[in-house]
């Protein structure tokens, strides 16, 4: 506690640039020709477009991680979570002696894993440790997804908490000797397609370098975060080959051909739990797919000849394609359509989705693709009970999702999906699609039904999640202040 009067020795963020603020470089800096040549703006468009909205949640700030006024800041360390390097030793000293009791009760951390400790004496009220890989060029690809897999469940384990900040200082230490350039690419990517896909949960991510680091930090940042259109088209030829798949997650070409099926018995096939991720890695070819005689397959099911475990290893490894092309393919564009999104917490702590029918061009969109972009986002939402609430409102014919689709995607989803999900709100129903929804949970899928539950306003679904805990679209909120006065004035008229 500082004394009355003194000034305190933590940072608050509000009082920090943010990088769009902060100047552009010279174009004279930067050394390639940017004619209309092929490597020109035109030729094709930058996979990091200016982002003014994603740049106001980014600061650059040089010092230490751990006096910054964060919701969160992290803390890299190794499996045992006891590292001695300069950033852990500096949140240690100011967090105080309770820090150390506590990780002990955490029982390590794999490398690449993140876990949740409160920030005791520090301004931050909570602390998010992780474990950054060691590098060798020898298993360099392993090393990029470990630290891929860091950064990511830092930012998602931030957003699954609500934390409004989190402080990043640089996961790889020295004595890991991971290359500071190269880390810096990865983590920029991935902060940035988390952001691209739920920037609506956090608000600011402050990159936190030493004096050392910053020259390397402020000169990769524009790469990832163009703070114009100038900038953007300056900095694309700069931009490494490699980026990753749509989460920024490293991609490893020969296991996204890789048919790694055995012949022999279903039993057999599922011997090794280690066999599933491999499994899961194949291309997106027909071939690459083949999944077996479907029908067959039932067949033995309704017979007897296929074990109850064998059906669900079955399903599992189905799954794990799906998700491993979810994983790998470009989905900007069905993320653009906002049809998707997290939000906040229920009134019982419970993730919340947002589901916004007019947003759903059924007609205009690959379903395929958009079955890939549902996995790719509910995946991770899912390993915890959540509610979905779907907005129907204003949906006309061809915003309608096909009962044949809806099945599919109930058949390929994991079995958490279905045991997690505690309820489903349908906002702003027709008779209609009430009718509808009751024969497709009556006769199509189970265990749904009891879940569903129709609410005609939003006062009603305030009673199960508060206002400030969900992102409503403005039409929605329009539609439904119209219908309640409407409403209003014919009861009056009645009166």
């Amino acid at each position: 506690m500082d004394p009355l009067g003194a000034r305190s020795q933590f940072v608050d963020i509000q009082s920090l640039p943010v990088w769009q603020q902060q100047p552009s470089e010279e174009a004279k800096e930067t050394p390639l020709d940017q004619g209309d040549g092929p490597l020109g703006h035109e030729a094709f468009p930058s996979p990091f477009p200016f982002r003014p909205d994603i740049n106001r949640k980014i600061i650059l700030y040089t010092g230490d991680v751990a006096l910054l006024n964060c919701t969160a800041i992290v803390n890299t360390s190794n499996e045992s979570l006891n590292d001695k390097n300069p950033v852990s030793d500096g949140i240690h000293q100011l967090a105080g002696p309770e820090l150390r009791e506590e990780l002990v009760k955490l029982k390590g951390c794999r490398t690449g894993e993140a876990k949740l400790t409160k920030g005791f004496n520090l301004a931050a009220r909570f602390i998010i440790h992780t474990v950054g890989p060691k590098y060798k060029a020898k298993y360099r690809t392993a090393a990029e997804s470990s630290l891929f897999s860091c950064y990511r469940n830092v930012m998602q384990l931030a957003a699954e908490q609500s934390m409004a900040s989190v402080g990043f200082c640089v996961l790889t230490t020295t004595k890991r000797g991971y290359p500071l350039e190269d880390a810096a690419h990865i983590a920029f990517r991935t902060v940035r397609r988390f952001l691209e896909i739920h920037g609506n949960s956090i608000d600011t991510v402050v990159f936190a370098v030493s004096d050392t680091e910053e020259s390397v930090h402020k000169k990769l940042l524009p790469l990832y975060y163009p703070r114009s259109e100038e900038e953007e088209r300056r900095c694309l030829p700069l931009i490494p080959a490699d980026i990753g798949n749509s989460e920024g997650e490293p991609v490893v070409p020969e296991r996204q051909i890789r048919i790694a099926e055995k012949p022999g018995s279903l039993e057999d096939e599922y011997e090794e739990e280690s066999l599933e991720l491999d499994l899961g890695q194949v291309g997106n070819h027909a071939f690459a797919r083949m999944e077996g005689d479907v029908d067959k397959q039932r067949k033995l099911i309704l017979q007897g000849q296929m074990s109850e475990a064998a059906v669900q290893k079955q399903h599992q490894r189905n799954y794990s394609r799906w998700l491993c092309r979810a994983r790998a393919e470009d989905l900007s564009d069905v993320a653009a359509l906002k049809a998707l999104y997290q939000t906040g917490v229920d009134i019982c702590g419970r993730t919340v989705m947002v589901v916004v029918g007019r947003n759903i061009p059924v007609t205009l969109i690959d379903l395929e693709k958009a079955l890939l972009y549902f996995i790719h986002v509910m995946d991770h939402i899912t390993v915890k009970e959540y509610v979905i609430v779907y907005f129907h409102t204003l949906t006309g014919e061809h915003n309608h999702l096909d009962s044949d689709f809806l099945k599919n995607l109930y058949d390929v989803v994991d079995i958490k999906y279905k045991k997690n999900l505690r309820a489903f709100y349908f906002v702003h129903p027709t008779f209609r699609s009430k009718v509808s929804t009751w024969f497709f949970t009556t006769f199509s899928v189970s265990g749904l039904k009891e879940k569903v539950r129709y609410l005609d306003n939003l006062p009603q679904l305030f009673t199960c999640i508060k206002p400030e805990q969900i992102d409503i679209p403005p039409f929605v909120l329009e539609y439904d202040a119209r219908v309640r006065t409407r409403a209003k004035t014919a009861s009056h008229g009645e009166m």
